[in-house]
Parts: structure tokens; sequence; C-alpha cells
């Protein structure tokens, strides 16, 4: 099977009702980034951290996968399918698909503040109290500005190899994760879903731009790869 490599961020999940975190004015639901998603913020604030992210999971409980999701894990019977996510949501999972990679982690786990291998699946409110088996602290399992990326060199490595690379819901503006098409076969196509998609720029592959959002432009991008 041919390897497809699907990078995909906020957009694709805006379209199941999950609000971008960045708004128009630079704020994160009404809060400063520095404040929710950053080590300087956890220890100034623990409390508003927490209380931040347990509004975004339970949000989640609410959602569904859309047809943009959807159509990704079918397309498991044509392709080798990765899906490399900015996003901290398991939608994609839930649709059905078997391998997502996670560049920023994920709300439904937690991990232990001072052994980030100690990671537990988490679905419920996470309060200061609750903690590993040492008696640390739990925190969030996402990775917050200034953090290292942990699966960056898996991210790498697969796009490396793929056949097909298609980038849906993300400007890939924001590096790392921008960084990775650069790091792709030169000749290997690239598909832009965006019903607005911004420039990429020094990019020598092939790139065909399909200006829709993903519940409609992930069919367009099956049948094109189907032909």
């Amino acid at each position: 099977m041919k390897k497809l490599v699907v990078l995909t961020g906020s957009g694709i999940s805006a379209e199941s009702g999950i609000k971008t975190f960045r708004d128009s004015d630079g704020l994160w639901e009404g809060h400063n980034v520095m404040d929710v998603a950053t080590p300087e913020g956890w220890q100034n604030n623990q409390e508003l951290v927490l209380d931040f992210y347990n509004q975004r999971r339970r949000k989640l409980h609410e959602v569904k996968p859309n047809k943009g999701h959807k159509v990704l894990a079918e397309m498991e019977h044509y392709f080798n399918v990765n899906i490399i996510t900015q996003n901290v949501d398991n939608l994609h999972e839930q649709a059905g698909s078997t391998k997502v990679l996670h560049l920023h982690g994920e709300l439904f786990k937690v991990r232990s503040i001072k052994n980030e291998n100690y990671i537990l699946d988490w679905k419920l409110d996470l309060k200061t109290g609750d903690v590993d088996s040492d008696g640390n602290q739990l925190r969030p399992h996402i990775v917050w500005f200034g953090e290292d990326v942990p699966a960056l060199e898996e991210a790498i490595i697969l796009t490396q190899r793929a056949d097909y690379i298609a980038i849906i819901g993300t400007s890939m503006q924001v590096y790392p994760a921008a960084g990775l098409i650069h790091c792709s076969n030169k000749n290997v196509p690239i598909f832009y879903i965006d019903p607005k998609p911004a420039t990429i720029y020094d990019l020598s592959n092939p790139l065909e731009i399909i200006p829709m959002n993903a519940t409609e432009g992930v069919e367009v991008l099956k049948n094109k790869l189907l032909l």
C-alpha cells in the first residue's frame, strides 16, 4: 500500500464544534496563552490551568467526529494512513483511524509532573491532589509552549517515508509542525485542504490546493488519490 501522511490541525475539529484555542484577539478562550499553556503558567496558577483543561475535556465528551475524520478513517482500506495531528482531541480515533500521532499531547491523558513517561488515560476533571504512585501531582498531558515535542522525531520519519502528504485544517505556520513538510521527498505530492489556504513558502514539492473545508475536501482528496 502507498503511504499517506495526513497533517491535521484545528480546522478539522472546528467542524465538529471544537473551538480553535486561539481567538482573533490572540486569547485562548479568554486567557492569555502564557497563563494556561506554559510551564510558567502552571507554576503561577495551577488551579487556573487545571480548570482550563477540565473545561476543554468536558467539551470533548459532547462532540463527535465529522465526515472529514470518518473519510480519513475509511482511507485505511486503500492506503497506509498515518495521521500526524496538532489537535489534542481524540476525534480521529473515535472515527476509526488506527495510526494517530499527537504532536501536542492529548486531553484524555494526564502525566506526572516528575516522570513524563508516567501517563494515564483520564476522562474526568483533574484536580490538585490527583497524584502518581509516588505522590507527585498529575498535570495535563499537553505539550506547552517552551516544552520539547517528544513525538517530533517519529513524525519526521513518517513524513520522510510518505508517498503522499495531505494538510488539513492547519496553516502550517507554527513550528516545529510547520517544518515537517520540508522533511518529505521533493517529488512527493502535497494536497492542501483549506477554505482559506495560507501561503506555504519555500516548497519545491508538487502542490495541489483544495479550497474547501475538511468535510468536503477530504472526500475530494480520496477521489483524487484513487483515480
